[in-house]
């Protein structure tokens, strides 16, 4: 199984410009934080639908990297998002993710989007992804 410092020190190398943080990755699940600013707002006072879709498909993405181990090349091939509740412009955005299916070459999850603290949750996304044949 992939450990969250692997996890942490891939991100790092391949996506450095992701400012979403792993906070858990387990075998088909992953919690991923992501920092709420300025920058991720919209007007309104809002996070805006961009960010949390790319928290969703990190969370997702991290989720399927703890199933499989550490394939870059697995790719999103479909991310659907519900806007359930406006996200608060004060909390970090948190994404938990769990696998519904995982098949040999498409993988699908869901990943439900909270800002911190709330217990409600502030959009729901459905992905697909899929994975190389070399694994």
């Amino acid at each position: 199984m992939v450990t969250l410092d692997q996890i942490t020190a891939f991100m790092i190398a391949e996506f450095p410009q992701s400012k979403c943080l792993a906070v858990e990755v387990g075998e088909g699940t992953a919690t991923v934080r992501h920092p709420i600013g300025p920058d991720e707002l919209r007007p309104g006072g809002t996070v805006s639908g961009p960010v949390l879709m790319a928290v969703a498909d990190v969370a997702l993405y991290l989720a399927i990297l703890g199933k499989i181990g550490i394939v870059p090349l697995a790719v999103t091939t479909n991310l659907t998002i519900n806007f359930l509740r406006k996200p608060s412009a004060g909390r970090d955005i948190l994404g938990v993710a769990r696998l519904l299916k995982a098949g040999k070459v498409l993988v699908i999850g869901e990943v439900h989007l909270y800002s911190e603290g709330s217990a409600e949750p502030v959009a729901h996304a459905v992905g697909t992804y899929s994975i190389p044949p070399s694994r």
